[in-house]
């Protein structure tokens, strides 16, 4: 069963300083169909405008991935972490016991675009963490790049749930596939351009929910930048 979701009916907030789309329920947005896909809690996509950001604020029992498109987004946190994150990297903040951090766009001209991504950890009540790594354009070119695992393979951010992410860049012929183990759930998530997958094509912010279907293919990819999940289900 493969499940689209359209870029256009997801939960949209313009506050002037941020605007952002909601894959899944998320602050005012509320879709009972569209809460969480096993453990991926939250994708949001994000636009902050230059000088503005997220003001300190706490989390909780939440892995949060940040990925970060165009422009720069600034992180400080309560375990002393004081870093910049642009194009091409990717930032894990493990909220555990408690976390407080803020997010800000310190240009004073450019937008900051990145996604926000919340995957409902294993275990609950561990040890805050971060890390934060990069990933050039030849690691994701016509592939699916491991970019965040349960156990750091191939390099890749870990966090604390038996879940990976994947990016992968697509134009022309290049073309992908990834295995689903039986009884995994996947989804997709197209970051930009435009995409084929498993017969589907999609523009930015469009996504499919994948369950009970084995193999995730991507190909005919018109400047595609894609984020591709494989996940267990949520008990």
């Amino acid at each position: 069963m493969i499940i689209a979701r359209p870029a256009h009916e997801r939960g949209h907030a313009n506050h002037g300083w941020l605007d952002s789309w909601h894959s899944f329920s998320f602050a005012g947005y509320s879709d009972p169909a569209h809460v969480h896909w096993g453990p991926l809690r939250v994708i949001n996509e994000d636009r902050v405008e230059a000088g503005q950001g997220f003001g300190t604020h706490s989390h909780r029992d939440m892995e949060i991935i940040s990925y970060v498109l165009e422009g720069s987004l600034g992180h400080k946190d309560s375990m002393g972490n004081a870093e910049n994150i642009v194009p091409g990297e990717v930032q894990r903040l493990s909220a555990g016991t408690g976390i407080t951090h803020s997010e800000f766009n310190y240009s004073t001209t450019g937008t900051t675009h990145f996604l926000q991504i919340w995957i409902i950890p294993k275990f609950m009540g561990v040890k805050p963490g971060y890390a934060q790594k990069h990933f050039g354009d030849q690691d994701k070119r016509g592939r699916l790049a491991l970019v965040v695992s349960p156990d750091g393979a191939e390099a890749s951010v870990s966090i604390q749930q038996d879940a990976r992410m994947y990016a992968g860049l697509f134009d022309g012929g290049e073309s992908a596939e990834l295995t689903l183990a039986p009884g995994r759930l996947g989804y997709v998530h197209l970051v930009r351009g435009e995409l084929v997958v498993n017969g589907h094509r999609l523009t930015a912010g469009d996504a499919l929910k994948f369950k009970d279907e084995s193999v995730v293919s991507v190909g005919s990819g018109k400047d595609a930048e894609v984020l591709v999940f494989d996940l267990p289900p949520l008990d």
